[in-house]
């Protein structure tokens, strides 16, 4: 694919605010993480108390996001993003006048993040299911690519970020307020994209709520095997392999650095994952999809372990940089394969059931890992983590040969 085919997407006004939004909101999610993480840790010292903010962070999700895709198949996409940015941004406001009247109950933290993942549980179907009605469907994969490396821009510069103004005032307070209005911007962006025309609405009429109805994307994956494979691998991948929850104590026992490396610790996969993206978008895998994202999984695996094993901040923050390049290539893969083969009007319920997964690898996986590292330690943690995800690709290789014939997006393989 040629620059001006990216190029073209760029002079595309609506759906460069989009990708304006998304960016905005991601740095902003971004933040609040690392300043939660640092809180929570500064006020309990408990790996097992990192673990449950992810948890509490994944039981909305996984609870509400088949609602979330039925609404977004229901409903005006936008309007719900529009409204999920602005719960966002009360709750970041509200974690900051906790932390401003030092509120030290961890409880009181773990509340306002049940609220955030209510607002993930409807914000990440729609959005999802909103952008392939932006662009044309021949330019629907270098969208996906584009949107990942900005998404991963977004996670280069928001933990930094974070990092400075935790260092600079000395708590989380101005952290969550900057956040707060990073969510105020999203919802400004996303307001400038405008309705929709009709013509890139659904004609059909509206699927009654039911059980049925939303289970349907759950039904969709199920059949279609390439893509319940790619889900799945970067689900019990990431579970077992995601160092990233433990970050703030590799920075503070094993690495000994302050806010700031921690911070550049954060944002470091995001780093090798935005370059990626942005080679993608430039040129698109065209052949044996499933297969390199079944290597690169692995590649990840091996990253993990030697992550875990370093005491060396620059071979680990290196290290992190390859991990997050070879995430990416997993990432575009299984985004491009849902959003190509799956029709507009189950965009919402498919994009629901992707995201219960991701928020299973990430938010589960921070839960995870928390409880491993409490039993084993951090190092030992990671480790086996890592060796776990070897051991993944080497089962999902056997287990699901649709995924590993997968050669172009448009096309189903062989049977």
């Amino acid at each position: 694919m040629s620059a001006p085919s990216v190029r073209t997407l760029l002079s595309n006004r609506r759906y460069v605010l989009y990708l304006a939004s998304r960016v905005s909101l991601v740095i902003a999610t971004q933040m609040l993480s690392v300043a939660v993480g640092q809180q929570v840790w500064k006020i309990t010292g408990k790996a097992s108390a990192l673990g449950i903010s992810g948890l509490v962070l994944f039981l909305p999700i996984f609870l509400l996001t088949l609602v979330g895709g039925h609404v977004a198949d229901v409903f005006d996409r936008r309007k719900i993003l529009l409204v999920c940015h602005l719960g966002f941004a009360a709750a970041s406001a509200l974690l900051g006048v906790m932390a401003f009247t030092n509120v030290r109950r961890v409880a009181a933290i773990y509340a306002v993040l049940v609220v955030i993942g209510v607002v993930r549980a409807f914000s990440s179907p729609a959005g999802q299911a909103l952008m392939p009605n932006l662009v044309e469907r021949n330019e629907l994969e270098r969208a996906v690519a584009l949107s990942s490396s900005s998404w991963q821009l977004a996670m280069i510069a928001g933990p930094s970020l974070a990092g400075v103004l935790y260092a600079a005032t000395g708590g989380a307070g101005a952290v969550y307020f900057t956040c707060s209005a990073m969510a105020l911007i999203a919802f400004a962006t996303m307001f400038g994209v405008g309705a929709l025309p009709k013509r890139e609405t659904s004609t059909t009429a509206r699927p009654p709520a039911s059980l049925a109805t939303l289970f349907a994307g759950i039904r969709y994956i199920w059949s279609n095997k390439p893509i319940l494979g790619a889900i799945s691998l970067d689900l019990f991948a990431v579970l077992l392999g995601g160092a990233t929850a433990l970050l703030p104590i590799f920075a503070d026992k094993v690495l000994h650095v302050d806010v700031w490396g921690f911070g550049i610790l954060r944002s470091a996969p995001a780093v090798g994952a935005a370059t990626v993206a942005l080679i993608l978008a430039y040129h698109p895998l065209r052949r044996h999809a499933g297969a390199v994202m079944l290597g690169c999984v692995a590649f990840y695996g091996i990253a993990t372990i030697v992550f875990g094993t370093s005491k060396n901040f620059g071979l680990s923050l290196v290290t992190l940089v390859i991990l997050g390049a070879f995430d990416m290539f997993s990432v575009v893969i299984r985004a491009s394969l849902i959003q190509i083969r799956t029709p507009d009007e189950m965009r919402g319920r498919v994009g629901a059931v992707n995201q219960v997964f991701i928020g299973a690898s990430n938010e589960l996986g921070e839960f995870e890992s928390g409880l491993t590292a409490a039993w084993l330690g951090p190092v030992w943690a990671v480790v086996a983590g890592g060796i776990g995800t070897l051991l993944v690709v080497i089962t999902w290789s056997l287990a699901f040969p649709d995924l590993r014939k997968v050669d172009r997006f448009d096309v189903a393989p062989d049977s």
